[in-house]
């Protein structure tokens, strides 16, 4: 997706990540941030990822703030393995919010 092989409408687009809308939402809005850099999970993240994940953090905050979701709520997930509901063994990130999000989302 990064490269362009797979053509998908970006939201947002840095040095570090894109984003773009998840095609299977669980929310009204529902969007990954996905790293540039390739990591497989979470849980082959390393200390020299950290300012990586602060800006996927605050890319977040950004891209909800934008859509006057920010001051009411989102979530941010990540699934770490097949367990964890992982499907695609690249590191992302979900943002959901425009509703009330329960306790499994």
């Amino acid at each position: 997706m990064a490269t362009g092989a797979f053509p998908v409408d970006m939201l947002h687009e840095d040095a570090l990540l894109f984003a773009i809308a998840d095609i299977a939402p669980r929310a009204p809005t529902h969007l990954l941030l996905i790293p540039k850099q390739h990591i497989p999970t979470a849980g082959d993240i390393q200390m020299e990822h950290a300012s990586l994940l602060a800006h996927m953090v605050m890319t977040a905050k950004q891209l909800m703030d934008e859509r006057g979701i920010g001051p009411r709520g989102y979530r941010l997930a990540i699934n770490v393995g097949e367990d964890g509901g992982q499907s695609v063994f690249h590191l992302h990130m979900h943002v959901l919010g425009g509703r009330k999000l329960g306790p499994e989302g």
